[in-house]
């Protein structure tokens, strides 16, 4: 064979052989993602601080929204952004632990604590809203944590939940909206927000909001939230229990970001362990 042919054929080995160590990473053992000492293993994004003004954009915190105080993960929530895995993952069983702090900001200093997971990340930091990524959001808001949220960057994820409808009253309006159910009718959504199972049907937008069904412990108090990412199942936790659940997804690998979105919140645990063995 030609040495140059020779070279062509190493040169093609590397660029499709070497392109598998740029994939997401499996666990196979427990990953601290959160070292209780510092930022490692993220980088931040956040948009703009104010109307018209330009977004703060990549690892630009002036403002010091994540920081690290006392072991924990501080989120101001003061400047809507993320708090992002700097590698992507796939099949992992992500283990949260988080309580709302007292502190919130306009536009929301009114209402619901608010902050979310966004799982399975692809594509432009930004790309959703000028803030976040395209992904498949388990949403932490004061009555809807565990919800699932379907958001659009580039494309538009996809996911199938197993639901009921049920007759709700936002804002004096009367509607119906999607809620999970085990065992419901399944649906592929492409859109919008599918509803964990006790969602209260009269939930508010105000700040304190609590539920009748509640899981989510009240403020100042620790809850668990784990999102098990087993191919394209996902399903959520909250503080022991299924609250969630949709399969089929249209993503099932991508970076994990964690949302600053009008509320002070605290972490303290943030980890990856691998799947059970079935």
């Amino acid at each position: 064979m030609h040495a140059f042919s020779r070279r062509i054929i190493v040169s093609c080995a590397v660029v499709l052989f070497g392109a598998s160590f740029t994939g997401a990473d499996t666990p196979t053992r427990p990953i601290k993602l959160f070292n209780g000492k510092d930022l490692t293993n993220f980088y931040t994004y956040l948009g703009a601080p104010g109307k018209g003004e330009k977004p703060y954009g990549k690892n630009n915190d002036p403002e010091k929204v994540f920081t690290v105080e006392n072991g924990m993960i501080r989120v101001s929530g003061k400047v809507f952004g993320g708090l992002i895995t700097e590698k992507e993952y796939e099949n992992y069983r992500l283990i949260v632990e988080f309580k709302w702090g007292e502190k919130t900001w306009p536009p929301r200093e009114k209402a619901a604590r608010d902050s979310g997971i966004l799982l399975h990340c692809v594509g432009a930091d930004g790309a959703a809203g000028g803030v976040w990524m395209e992904s498949v959001e388990c949403q932490m808001i004061e009555g809807g944590t565990g919800d699932f949220i379907l958001v659009k960057g580039k494309n538009t994820p996809s996911l199938t939940v197993e639901f009921v409808e049920r007759d709700t009253k936002v804002r004096d309006t009367a509607r119906k909206e999607p809620y999970y159910k085990s065992g419901g009718t399944p649906k592929n959504f492409t859109g919008g927000r599918i509803n964990w199972y006790g969602r209260d049907p009269l939930w508010r937008d105000v700040k304190g909001f609590r539920g009748k069904q509640d899981v989510e412990r009240p403020v100042g108090e620790w809850n668990t939230l784990e999102c098990v990412c087993d191919g394209r199942a996902i399903t959520n936790i909250l503080n022991g229990k299924v609250v969630n659940r949709g399969t089929d997804c249209s993503l099932t690998r991508g970076k994990i970001l964690f949302q600053s979105e009008g509320a002070e919140v605290f972490f303290r645990r943030i980890e990856l362990r691998p799947l059970a063995k079935k």
